[in-house]
């Protein structure tokens, strides 16, 4: 049983990370497609109760909003995973300019959650933590945590 959180701002590629490497594995609980967090919630409990993987694909950009996922994930026995992706404010502008118009986050949202982003650590409960670069060609790339990554 495994609880995967995806942790950065927006336009860094989580979505896209999901479809390419869990879509056929996990559950995707999604802020954005739920609308509610009551929604969420019903769907996270859900998962829990069927022991069945899921992937948390929100910003989960503050240590209280990670937290209350690994509490719950732990609670049931649920290895926890966390994948912070490389958070570039003008990079993600950039990226975010290439998303179609209705998929487009405004500009001040993104640099907002920025503002509010807490680097993760081992220490909030993940049992295993990545770092997720995009390289040149667009590939993800995917190492073990280390302090002072950003």
């Amino acid at each position: 049983m495994e609880a995967i959180i995806l942790i950065g701002i927006q336009a860094v590629g989580k979505s896209t990370f999901f479809h390419q490497r869990f879509a056929d594995t996990h559950v995707r609980i999604n802020l954005d497609m739920l609308k509610t967090r009551h929604r969420e919630r019903i769907l996270l409990e859900a998962c829990i109760a069927a022991k069945q993987p899921f992937v948390v694909d929100n910003t989960n950009v503050a240590t209280e909003e990670r937290v209350k996922y690994i509490a719950l994930a732990k609670a049931a026995r649920f290895r926890v995973v966390g994948y912070y992706f490389q958070s570039s404010l003008p990079e993600a502008m950039r990226r975010n300019q290439q998303h179609a118009i209705p998929k487009a986050i405004p500009e001040k949202g993104i640099a907002a959650t920025y503002r509010r982003l807490k680097l993760p650590s081992i220490d909030e409960g993940f049992d295993e933590l990545y770092y997720v670069t995009v390289n040149a060609t667009n590939e993800f790339v995917v190492q073990e945590w280390t302090d002072g990554l950003r």
